[in-house]
């Protein structure tokens, strides 16, 4: 049994309310059926450890309200801006024969007997949720999906899960997909491209070098080949000494 203690409250002004919020309660209201809405409040030391919870909202709780219990499910959540603690919430009223559409959570089991998921493959979860049309005393707290025998490639789709009497997805045009028993990802880390890059930008750098250098030298010897060839000849040193034999011999 899901039992929720509240209380009363007879005052819903502005400055009364924050008085309960400070006294470590979270104001409330219950409506619908054919009675009146009615103030109460819960304190936030009770529900402060399931109004997270996945199943909050799709959960009903007997309302033990100072002593007359009510079933109802909470419909709506207010939180403060600053702190994002709850400060308010609405409650509906369930009432017997009616039928909800709620947003019900799904539930994965037996992952250690699945031979795909032992192989490597990976659980890929399409719904999280999934919508369902509920009598008021029928609502599941989840939907179970069980993964034993599925294999690589497998397709978990709503016609495969066992739903409670009376109760239908609000889908039912087609048979979705719950999840997949997806291949493994294998990454491939890729070459380090742009190291080569530049190494080989280094090695035609000094290869340029070199052969600019070998240039150069080839110009300078081929300048000073045609310097030589373009010097005057120097004077003969037999005919100077023919000259000085004939001075002589006069």
């Amino acid at each position: 049994m899901n039992i929720l203690k509240a209380t009363k409250r007879t005052s819903a002004s502005t400055g009364e309310v924050n008085k309960l919020r400070l006294d470590g309660f979270v104001p409330a209201v219950l409506y619908g059926g054919k009675q009146n809405n009615l103030n109460i409040s819960v304190k936030k030391l009770h529900i402060q450890n399931i109004i997270n919870t996945e199943t909050f909202m799709s959960k009903v709780y007997d309302l033990d309200i100072d002593g007359n219990s009510e079933k109802a499910l909470a419909r709506e959540i207010a939180y403060d801006p600053v702190s994002d603690e709850p400060i308010h919430i609405d409650f509906m009223r369930i009432t017997k024969g009616s039928k909800l559409t709620l947003e019900i959570p799904v539930k994965f089991i037996n992952t250690e007997k699945s031979p795909g998921l032992k192989k490597g493959g990976v659980l890929n979860i399409v719904r999280r949720k999934v919508e369902l049309k509920c009598p008021a005393e029928n609502i599941p707290d989840e939907i179970i999906v069980d993964l034993d025998n599925t294999e690589i490639n497998s397709s978990l789709k709503i016609s495969s899960v066992k739903l409670p009497e009376n109760v239908s997805p609000t889908i039912s045009d087609r048979d979705f997909v719950i999840a997949t028993v997806a291949a493994p990802t294998i990454l491939v880390e890729p070459e380090k491209t742009e190291e080569k890059t530049a190494e080989g930008e280094a090695d035609a750098t000094i290869e340029g070098a070199v052969e600019g250098a070998s240039a150069e030298e080839g110009k300078d010897k081929a300048s000073k080949d045609a310097d030589e060839k373009n010097k005057p000849a120097k004077p003969s040193d037999d005919k100077g000494k023919s000259n000085n034999k004939e001075t002589q011999k006069k």
